[in-house]
């Protein structure tokens, strides 16, 4: 079995290469330490297993995964420190994944595997999964709606250029040709008008619910009617905003 070791840090691939030392029938036949790297590495080697870690500069394990050919995908065992990468790496259908710091009695088990997947996959007639051909086309198309909206926003304020992470956002306000921008105890005002800074931000994420203002939905607890159709909307941290009733349907949806 030719396997494949990808990983941007040094010691986890040493850590793999030791596991793999003393196993009969197994040839590593290279190593990667980026994405765009493990992608020419599998075209070109054609490995059979593929330890794929998932956080890597530039280009991710599930990245990797989508620029391959998918009649010739390599039996994949996803290796992170996270376990939202874990859930994800069985939507993506791996074969298995290593939360690191993993033992070799988890090791174990895992290329056990791979190599019960890798003698399935020899089999005349074989067709890989075309639910992870679905998958694979779905994080294509999530990458690319997340490419148009900014992870960040610069802010020039007071001969300073401050840098703000959309996430850390709780909610916006306009301020005539400006917008308010809260993060936690933090505000921030920035140069933007509500349409425009509206149109920047992901639809799924953030949604306007007055005429002057935008909410993190992550931060929304509850919604309370008021009167005449308009609501409040209780955040985590117990502030209220205001739902206008133009905006009512367009939140609940």
């Amino acid at each position: 079995m030719r396997v494949l070791i990808v990983d941007d840090e040094p010691l986890a691939r040493e850590r793999i290469r030791q596991l793999l030392a003393d196993e009969a029938a197994v040839e590593i036949a290279g190593e990667s330490h980026d994405g765009r790297s493990a992608v020419d590495a599998i075209r070109r080697l054609k490995p059979d297993l593929v330890f794929l870690d998932v956080q890597m500069p530039e280009m991710d394990g599930f990245a990797v995964l989508a620029a391959l050919n998918r009649e010739r995908m390599p039996v994949v065992v996803f290796v992170t420190a996270f376990d939202q990468f874990a859930i994800k790496a069985f939507e993506v259908c791996a074969l298995d994944y290593l939360l690191k710091p993993f033992d070799r009695e988890r090791f174990a088990a895992s290329l056990n595997r791979a190599r019960d997947e890798c003698a399935r996959r020899a089999t005349p007639g074989f067709d890989l999964d075309q639910r992870l051909r679905a998958v694979l086309e779905e994080w294509q198309a999530q990458a690319k709606a997340q490419a148009a909206h900014p992870n960040r926003l610069v802010i020039k304020s007071g001969g300073r250029i401050q840098f703000l992470r959309i996430d850390d956002i709780d909610y916006i306000e306009a301020q005539g040709n400006y917008v308010l921008l809260h993060a936690g105890s933090e505000q921030y005002l920035h140069r933007e008008t509500m349409a425009r800074i509206e149109a920047a931000l992901d639809p799924v994420r953030f949604a306007r619910i007055h005429r002057s203002t935008i909410v993190n939905l992550e931060r929304v607890k509850e919604m309370q009617p008021l009167f005449r159709g308009d609501y409040t909307v209780t955040l985590r941290d117990g502030r209220k905003l205001t739902l206008g009733k133009a905006y009512r349907d367009k939140l609940k949806a």
